[in-house]
């Protein structure tokens, strides 16, 4: 297998994993709840787009900069939300609407922004080591 399909099965894999976290860290009960709540869904969004697009652009450069980028791209959504415009309200009406452009603006996210993002290039690099590693062994 080649070093690229290997990294596209592990970003897959990432995706599924991911977004089920996202979802239910809003029904999650016990330890830290209310912070989980509130911040668990935004870092696991953030992670959720490093992965989307890395599967894309599956390059160690591009691994480098898509974190960078997504905190940037998320930090835009979070201002439109300051926006309510009746294309942007009938948007956010369905529950993909919300889920991807939210629905208030609040300053406190940015911070979340900034360690999904920071976790999302982490994770990137241990799906690029993973799959260098395995390449290597398989062809030595």
């Amino acid at each position: 297998m080649s070093k690229l399909t290997l990294t596209r099965i592990l970003t897959i894999i990432s995706i599924i994993v991911v977004i089920p976290m996202g979802l239910f860290s809003k029904q999650y009960t016990g330890f830290a709840q209310e912070w989980i709540h509130n911040n668990a869904g935004d870092i696991f969004y953030q992670i959720f787009w490093c992965l989307f697009v890395f599967l894309f652009m599956s390059t160690e450069f591009a691994a480098n900069r898509i974190p960078i980028f997504i905190f940037f791209f998320g930090c835009l959504i979070e201002f439109t939300q300051a926006w309510h415009t009746p294309f942007l309200d009938l948007i956010r009406s369905h529950i993909l609407g919300k889920l991807l452009l939210g629905t208030a603006f609040d300053w406190r996210e940015f911070p979340t922004y900034a360690i999904g993002s920071f976790i999302g290039w982490l994770w990137l690099c241990l799906i690029l080591s993973f799959s260098q590693i395995n390449h290597d062994s398989s062809h030595g």
